[in-house]
């Protein structure tokens, strides 16, 4: 295992290593576009029993990351997001089972009409092909990346960040057990055996047209390169600058609830609410009582001399902190006049990732929906509802907030493109 990981090589070699991944992808991508459903889903159970038979060894690769990390002084909410227990891996191998319960995308007919002339089209599911995801500290992407693209029928070459190596090639050797006990070919899910930053220079190129979409999900600087540099499509995770809005309407109680949740439930996540906005009008009733619950729970408070004036312990907030995605137990707080100065708000600080409203006001719930333009829009709800596999979609890649092909949670059926299917019965064009 180590070996594998560890792997480095001159930059000529990295080049064929990546060039002879991408042309397996793709001999691997065209069995799998005509495997039955049934085939794929036996894979994926069999992938989840072999995560499960692999508990031990995960957790001891894993252990050795997280050495690492904590020797290399990383903050703690990464080493959260780095960290396999045997909870997460259980979770893990169920999240596997729920993706083969899902209904096959490829091949449903997304609509079907009749022409006039009597052709019959039909608009069709069908893979994407190879999809590369790049991705950093979180292990379990490699599952929930590696069995998502099966699901859909597409090949996919994984590159982990170094710091959860040990981790994400453990987990690969169990999909790669999974897909050899049901026959289809191991090159369907492969990983980059070395943490050498070269191949992802090379991913981003394409792999001589045989990559046709690559998933960043990691922090900002990741996902800025692979933007700047992709020659292929890039379904992009921006940084999840999340906002919870606690409107004049809202009920005391649920907003402390939902925002506590919001915030501290998980806050190295990418759906972790990183700035609170409260309306002025119930500031005296509502702001108290929601910092000091969140303080109360270890969360470090960066507020407005305005919200500090009702709230004099608070720490003081630069306009730094509204723009930042701190992935952990800090919030940023501000006053606002009304949902008005929330949408004016969002829209100029958001990442156009996740945002809710606290409200029992339906006309200031729908100013809030048809104002803001982020992937994820919430209404009396934790935004740490944004995952796929809350939204039912068995998982996810990312969360997308582009706007182009797939936005919000990438699950099977974002990872489908379509085709056009025309049934004649020898109709000519005049």
């Amino acid at each position: 295992m180590l070996d594998m990981v560890a792997a480095t090589s001159s930059e000529a070699s990295i080049e064929h290593l990546m060039a002879e991944m991408g042309k397996r992808a793709r001999e691997a991508a065209r069995i799998l576009a005509t495997v039955p459903a049934e085939t794929k889903d036996i894979a994926l159970h069999k992938m989840a029993d072999a995560i499960l038979a692999s508990i031990d060894t995960i957790l001891a690769e894993n252990a050795a990351d997280v050495a690492r990390a904590q020797e290399a002084g990383m903050a703690a909410s990464f080493i959260d997001r780095l960290t396999l227990n045997p909870a997460r891996i259980i979770a893990m191998a169920e999240g596997v089972r729920a993706i083969a319960d899902l209904a096959d995308p490829v091949g449903s007919v997304i609509a079907a009409w009749e022409r006039p002339n009597g052709l019959k089209i039909e608009r069709v599911r069908t893979p994407l092909g190879v999809i590369g995801v790049i991705y950093e500290s979180r292990p379990n992407v490699t599952a929930d990346a590696g069995v998502l693209c099966l699901k859909a029928g597409n090949a996919v070459i994984l590159r982990g960040g170094s710091d959860s190596a040990r981790s994400s090639a453990a987990i690969h050797a169990a999909l790669r057990a999974g897909l050899a006990e049901a026959g289809l070919p191991e090159a369907a899910i492969q990983i980059v055996p070395s943490t050498d930053r070269a191949a992802v220079g090379e991913m981003l190129k394409g792999l001589s047209g045989n990559l046709d979409v690559i998933v960043p999900r990691g922090g900002k600087s990741l996902v800025a390169r692979v933007q700047d540099e992709a020659r292929v499509p890039v379904f992009a995770h921006l940084e999840g600058l999340c906002h919870v809005y606690v409107d004049g309407s809202a009920d005391l109680d649920m907003a402390v609830k939902v925002v506590l949740n919001s915030k501290m439930r998980r806050t190295g996540i990418c759906g972790a609410a990183e700035t609170l906005l409260v309306d002025r009008k119930v500031a005296s009733t509502h702001l108290a009582s929601i910092l000091q619950a969140l303080s109360e729970k270890g969360c470090e408070i960066r507020a407005t001399e305005e919200v500090r004036s009702f709230v004099p312990e608070a720490g003081r907030a630069s306009a730094e902190d509204f723009v930042t995605e701190y992935l952990d137990a800090i919030i940023s707080v501000a006053l606002v006049d009304g949902v008005e100065g929330a949408v004016e708000h969002i829209e100029a600080h958001s990442s156009h990732h996740t945002e809710a409203i606290i409200a029992e006001d339906a006309s200031a719930v729908a100013t809030f929906m048809n104002g803001i333009d982020s992937a994820i829009l919430l209404h009396n709800a934790s935004t740490q509802f944004a995952d796929g596999g809350e939204f039912g979609m068995g998982g996810e890649i990312g969360i997308a907030t582009g706007k182009m092909h797939a936005r919000g949670p990438v699950g099977v059926e974002q990872l489908t493109s379509f085709n056009y299917r025309v049934h004649g019965t020898g109709q000519t064009r005049p």
